[in-house]
């Protein structure tokens, strides 16, 4: 058998449609995210990609080819393929100009589909493997491939649930053939899911918001868009189809953890499907009604399983996760916040310092899943908070919508309750409270820092929004666009509520020490208005310090998260009371993805 690989991002391995037994997936190798095949008749590996900067984006077709995205330092390039048993590397659209990947379909015919995000719109490319394909659309809308139809007819580009062109289908020549929900239609937002695999089929399969519940919803060219009003769930819902059969797999995120549902549409059947409590980072049916998710806890690191014995890739060695993990809920006028708790081993010894990880989104959770800080914080000693705080998926439509002090006010007033209520239950030491977040969690980390400076004694944040104006000027479109969906308009519309929320107005009001991290080539967080908030520091004699990653945003390199990890654990060993002196706990070796904003 060949070594073991330590699962990078929270995906399964894509299988091969002919040949199940064929798989690509993404690990870790040397520290760098890169992709593999997994033969699993041989239950052997091989390593396809091997870049500096490493490879994340992968995909295998039905004729096993095997599919992946070669970057550069921008996020910008191509689509390549080779054999799956190896052989030259071949361009899988060649012609097709370089851009930001958002989408990559192939059928069982060999048409594929691809998205690119340009630097002002979204390209839909239609051809056949290995040759130069057509623009089928252009449009100004940030979006991402939505799905092909078997046969190739139809493709469907998906765009953010809540714009009235939630989803757009045309056909293979570029046609538009429906709009979903379109103009006048029905006011809830849609998420597409994908065109149903079976040939022949052209049912397209989507996520509805129904404003205080999630159903499926299907559309065909025939009878248009239907809603499944009788199967619905108070809390966020994900779903694919069943390879062979019409049955959907709904994954439910619910309070910090997962449930699996099979869902038959037309015949209204519905079951939970058993699975081990904690969190699946991601689940799919596979020929014959088996299934393969990718499974975890805070205890354990992700492994992947087969509910029909298929043999996938093994996991590298479990790290022991130490100390004892539980969770709070705390009361807010919006209903109780829920908290992931993991408390080191004290022996009787006084409340352990805490450090809050913020998470990032904001449309995002903490689940009860491996993290490789928390498994750090926790052996050095310190308490790990993961509050899902409003605006936190998992928890229902009406708390993702409860902004009600305001974008990113309301969250930190959810912090500071959570941080109150730990205190008082006597779980973490008063005075002795840190802020560490990485993207919407650093901005949060900052406006929190700034507006209630007497909480927190020190902060972390990772390559945050520090100045709304200048991000919201200097980053990408599809971020713009939810820059103006949170505050109601652009900053020259409304003003007063970009620097009512902005950490920059409150910066000579930070006390606590800082650490703020940043990346040269960030185009989601930019440089920029990080170093505006940096000056505001320095200008007000706020004690910080400030760390530059040549990345982007969302890097595949482990070595840049280690570099950050050991330098936060260093500079909250230094300045947050609690844990003995010395070394922090060395960081774990598995690693995680990236949070998103």
């Amino acid at each position: 058998m060949t070594s073991r690989y330590q699962v990078f991002l929270g995906a399964l391995p894509d299988v091969c449609p002919r040949d199940t037994r064929r798989m690509v997936f993404t690990a870790d190798a040397g520290g760098r995210c890169e992709v593999f095949t997994w033969d699993a008749a041989a239950r052997s590996a091989r390593q396809v990609t091997d870049r500096p900067g490493g490879t994340v984006h992968c995909a295998i077709d039905a004729d096993a080819y095997v599919w992946w995205f070669e970057e550069d330092t921008e996020g910008r390039g191509r689509w390549w393929y080779q054999p799956f048993m190896g052989g030259p590397r071949l361009p899988g659209l060649p012609g097709a100009p370089a851009g930001l990947p958002r989408g990559l379909a192939v059928t069982a015919g060999g048409t594929v589909a691809a998205a690119f995000a340009g630097r002002r719109d979204t390209t839909v490319l239609v051809g056949r493997r290995g040759r130069v394909p057509r623009e089928v659309l252009r449009t100004p809308v940030a979006g991402r491939l939505g799905g092909i139809t078997p046969d190739g007819d139809l493709v469907a580009l998906a765009a953010a649930p809540d714009d009235e062109a939630a989803v757009t289908v045309l056909t293979a020549t570029g046609r538009v053939t429906a709009v979903l929900p379109g103009p006048g239609g029905p006011g809830a937002r849609l998420w597409c899911q994908g065109f149903s695999p079976r040939p022949g089929r052209r049912e397209l399969l989507l996520v509805q918001d129904l404003g205080d519940r999630y159903a499926p919803a299907t559309w065909t060219p025939e009878t248009g868009l239907t809603t499944h009003h009788w199967c619905t769930f108070d809390t966020e819902i994900t779903a694919r189809w069943y390879p062979d059969r019409d049955e959907v797999l709904v994954r439910q995120d619910r309070h910090g953890r997962s449930l699996l549902h099979r869902i038959a549409l037309h015949t209204r059947r519905r079951q939970v499907v058993p699975t081990p409590a904690g969190s699946l980072l991601d689940a799919a049916a596979r020929p014959g009604g088996s299934l393969h998710y990718l499974w975890t806890d805070t205890a354990h690191p992700p492994v992947l399983r087969s509910t029909d014995g298929t043999p996938l890739p093994p996991p590298g060695p479990s790290p022991v996760v130490p100390g004892r993990h539980t969770d709070l809920w705390t009361p807010t006028p919006d209903g109780p916040v829920h908290t992931l708790l993991s408390l080191p081993e004290t022996d009787g010894a006084a409340p352990a310092p805490a450090v809050f990880l913020v998470h990032g989104g904001p449309a995002d959770q903490d689940r009860d899943a491996y993290d490789a800080t928390v498994h750090s914080l926790v052996a050095s000693g310190y308490a790990a908070v993961r509050v899902n705080y409003r605006g936190s998926t998992g928890y229902g439509p009406r708390w993702r919508r409860a902004f009600g002090a305001g974008v990113g006010h309301t969250q930190v007033h959810d912090l500071a309750a959570v941080r109150a209520d730990l205190v008082r239950r006597g779980l973490v030491a008063d005075g002795a409270s840190a802020l560490w977040g990485v993207s919407w969690g650093a901005y949060l980390v900052l406006l929190a820092l700034g507006s209630h400076p007497g909480l927190w004694q020190a902060g972390v944040a990772v390559k945050p929004v520090a100045d709304w104006v200048t991000a919201h000027r200097t980053t990408t479109p599809a971020l713009r666009a939810l820059d103006v969906r949170l505050f109601g308009g652009t900053p020259d519309e409304v003003p007063e509520r970009y620097a009512h929320s902005s950490p920059l107005t409150y910066a000579d009001g930070v006390t606590a020490p800082l650490l703020v991290v940043g990346a040269t080539r960030d185009t989601k967080c930019p440089p920029e208005q990080i170093r505006t908030y940096l000056a505001a520091l320095g200008a007000a004699g706020v004690e910080h310090e400030a760390m530059w990653l040549d990345t982007g945003h969302d890097g595949y390199d482990g070595a840049a998260h280690i570099a950050v990890l050991r330098r936060s654990l260093r500079f909250l060993r230094d300045r947050l009371p609690g844990p003995a002196a010395g070394d922090p706990e060395r960081p774990p070796a598995r690693l995680g993805g990236p949070r998103p904003r």
